[in-house]
């Protein structure tokens, strides 16, 4: 199993915050294209109700097409339905509130009355004028009720689609913060000492071990021609303490390193007591 690298950890949580706030982007513009659509058929209702007694009007007393006001009349008939029990096809959901579904009770004998009385072409001569007028008004001023109660419930939902979003918002911020003191920032740290240790080895092999490694050699080749044996053996001597300071730069370099990986913070324990967990259970 690979170890848990704050690395993965900045990168998956970027990805879950992009995901989640796109998913509630989408949620609420959808939301609203809902409520929209729905207080726009809504609307469209009071409409057809003037449109249904205008064009009575026009078959009782002057000349008119049967057939454009009956489709009028079913268009406020099974829109009336729609409201209520919704269409899977059309993307309307069934009506949830029950504020509006008692309107929407309300409604019905008006409605039914004007669907029943103006179905029929021989009906519209002998039906009585001001009882549909007055059923026609009552239709009218309750479905007004009915738009505005629409109208209020898609602000509610607005509002507190709005206020998640700004609590996620705050959250995401808070996450990015986190993230920028415990994950970017010992990053950062990290790879500005590293690179420091790495300018303090490349001067040790550069200027020290270089220098020593050249001291051996020239001491090698004046042993080489040295014929006094006091003198080879002081030479040697010189030999013998440029590969101990040799040693020591090596040492020194070693240690450097070492002190590198012992600066191990908070955060880095954690991932690593999470590795251990992950290893055991897998």
């Amino acid at each position: 199993m690979k170890k848990f690298h704050k690395y993965y950890l900045l990168v998956i949580t970027i990805i879950f915050l992009t995901v989640l706030i796109q998913t509630i982007i989408h949620y609420s513009l959808k939301k609203q294209e809902r409520m929209g659509a729905v207080i726009n058929m809504a609307g469209k209702q009071r409409m057809l109700s003037q449109f249904v007694l205008k064009g009575y009007y026009e078959c009782k007393f002057l000349e008119c097409d049967f057939s454009e006001f009956k489709l009028a009349l079913n268009n406020l008939y099974r829109t009336d339905k729609l409201l209520q029990f919704g269409d899977d096809k059309l993307g309307f959901e069934p009506l949830q509130n029950e504020t509006i579904k008692a309107e929407f009770t309300k409604l019905q004998p008006h409605l039914e009355y004007i669907y029943t009385n103006l179905n029929k072409f021989e009906n519209l001569q002998s039906l009585d004028i001001p009882e549909l007028t007055d059923h026609v008004d009552n239709y009218l001023a309750i479905m007004d009720g009915i738009v505005l109660k629409y109208q209020r419930e898609s602000e509610k939902e607005i509002a507190t689609i709005m206020i998640i979003e700004i609590e996620l918002a705050v959250f995401s911020l808070l996450i990015l913060l986190f993230e920028i003191f415990f994950i970017v920032n010992p990053i950062i740290r990290k790879t500005t000492s590293q690179n420091k240790k790495l300018k303090e080895i490349s001067w040790h092999q550069s200027h020290a071990f270089a220098s020593h490694m050249k001291n051996i050699k020239n001491l090698q080749h004046v042993l080489r021609i040295e014929r006094k044996i006091e003198n080879k053996q002081e030479i040697i001597d010189c030999i013998v303490d440029e590969l101990n300071e040799l040693d020591m730069v090596s040492k020194n370099m070693i240690n450097s390193l070492e002190s590198e990986e012992q600066q191990v913070s908070k955060f880095d324990k954690y991932l690593k007591k999470m590795d251990a967990y992950i290893a055991l259970k897998f």
